[in-house]
């Protein structure tokens, strides 16, 4: 058995424990606490969201139904998988992110680090599998793609043109989150404010759930 519910274990050196187990418990809590009925998740993820189903709809089966929201996945097709530095999937575990924030210089540096092959400049690039054409579509519009494929496909460009582009157009995709980041961060009032907001919003919303689940439980 290499995972449960796509949480994997007994690889890249990391072993199983509690929070293997108690993970997707809390991700079902944090779901079903709102009755939220639409939770967008990418691919990796659907099946945590899986259980949380099987958990809503268990304790439906006992107690009544509408006892809890049974949630959907929502999937973007263009986002369902986001590749890492290394190809894999990015995660903050395997240290291949590309963060939203940050210096330029350093940024830069990171997108650089995306793996690729050895093949020379003046040779065709292989464009099935590639991290790099895989993250520059997220970012770059589709004349900009269907270059990047044309001039992996001719040769002629190295790897570190190409990591260049992927940065360009990461850099003035996110120009405006950077922006309202910075904005934000000279108005900590503001953002204060906007967090006791949501959580006085949250409470009110959870307290419903709750005193709907302890009625037909028995608690109350």
């Amino acid at each position: 058995m290499d995972s449960l519910y796509g949480l994997p274990y007994g690889t890249k050196g990391l072993s199983p424990n509690h929070a293997l187990f108690a993970y997707p418990t809390l991700m079902a809590a944090d779901i079903l606490l709102y009755d939220a009925e639409l939770v967008p998740v990418g691919k990796d993820q659907k099946q945590h969201l899986e259980m949380t189903r099987d958990l809503a709809g268990k304790i439906n089966d006992r107690f009544g139904e509408g006892t809890l929201t049974i949630p959907e996945a929502q999937i973007a097709d263009h986002t369902a998988v986001v590749p890492g530095l290394d190809g894999q999937k990015m995660s903050k575990s395997y240290n291949n992110t590309i963060p939203l924030a940050g210096g330029k210089k350093a940024i830069r540096k990171s997108i650089m680090r995306i793996v690729t092959d050895s093949t020379p400049v003046e040779d065709p690039k292989a464009t099935d599998g590639s991290t790099v054409i895989a993250l520059y579509k997220l970012f770059a519009d589709d004349q900009a793609l269907q270059q990047m494929i044309a001039d992996h496909q001719a040769g002629g460009f190295g790897y570190g043109d190409f990591k260049q582009r992927v940065f360009d157009a990461y850099w003035e995709y996110f120009s405006q989150v950077r922006e309202k980041r910075e904005s934000l961060e000279n108005n900590l009032d503001y953002v204060n404010e906007v967090i006791a907001q949501g959580a006085q919003k949250a409470r009110v919303e959870s307290t419903k759930v709750l005193d709907r689940v302890r009625k037909a439980v028995g608690l109350r």
